[in-house]
């Protein structure tokens, strides 16, 4: 199943994709929020939907795309995943996973205005395969485990201002991953059946450039590896969005200039839906 919120900022109503269908989800669910996916939400949705309870949502076409799930209570974020991206960074790849957060009003809608920090002179992009938990999670036995706690997955722009992550930043990456904005999200929420989640292509591009352009086969970590590695450190609960790294191609790595007010970045990953960010400068409000 595939899952989105349309709407404005605030008031998205939740919605089923089928086909170019967008079916109104508000006789099962207020949101798409952890209770929703905690409740056993696949077969609900579908006994509404063939029970002929799911009406099809007027304009849903013209509407705003709003992040496929409601705001988390957590944003826990996977580095250096990919080894590419780790020598393009001048870092060895990983034995253990490395953790940062992000705040989670970085998460927006997939094709929202960005806007790059006061100050920002290094802001970066990042495709990155996101995990939707759909279970409270802790202390996991075994990697294999984890799928029955994994809700389903979402496209994801890890937004990054470098000079903030790492020049100012006392050996914490956090402080460039928390700006407003800087977690771009969907469009979808895709269930775990309609993917294969270690093989997506995955990419990037910047004024219609190419940037990114790889597999999340290339991971260092899988999904199943990162959920049950976080879980022996954090309880996970429903609704909670993980970042799993990113792959070569961004801006720290010195091919290419960071973005600018009027850039435009686009980020796609395979079966998980394509989005677009205008980014703007920051101004003081009046």
């Amino acid at each position: 199943m595939k899952f989105a919120r349309l709407g404005t900022p605030g008031a998205e109503i939740p919605v089923l994709l089928e086909g170019d269908r967008y079916l109104d989800l508000r006789p099962v669910t207020s949101d798409v929020n952890g209770d929703f996916l905690a409740g056993d939400f696949v077969a609900r949705v579908a006994a509404a939907r063939d029970a002929g309870e799911l009406s099809e949502l007027p304009d849903a076409a013209t509407m705003r795309i709003g992040a496929p799930i409601a705001r988390p209570s957590a944003v826990i974020c996977i580095g250096m995943n990919y080894a590419a991206h780790a020598a393009e960074s001048g870092s060895e790849p990983p034995t253990i996973p490395i953790i940062f957060l992000k705040t989670p009003n970085t998460v927006v809608g997939p094709n929202d205005t960005v806007t790059i920090p006061r100050g920002s002179e290094k802001t970066d992009w990042e495709v990155e395969l996101g995990i939707v938990i759909g279970t409270r999670t802790a202390y996991l036995d075994s990697p294999e485990e984890s799928m029955a706690h994994v809700a389903g997955f979402v496209a994801a722009n890890d937004v990054s201002e470098r000079d903030f992550q790492m020049a100012v930043s006392g050996g914490q990456w956090s402080k460039g991953k928390i700006a407003f904005g800087f977690n771009p999200t969907g469009p979808w929420l895709v269930t775990p059946d309609e993917v294969d989640h270690q093989a997506l292509g995955l990419r990037s591009f910047v004024n219609g450039e190419p940037r990114q352009d790889s597999n999340t086969s290339d991971m260092i970590f899988t999904v199943e590896q990162i959920v049950h590695h976080l879980s022996q450190y954090v309880t996970l609960e429903p609704g909670d969005l993980i970042l799993t790294g990113t792959p070569q191609g961004v801006a720290l790595s010195g091919k290419y200039p960071y973005l600018s007010a009027g850039d435009v970045v686009e980020i796609e990953i395979d079966g998980l839906g394509r989005q677009r960010q205008d980014f703007i400068a920051w101004e003081a409000e009046k």
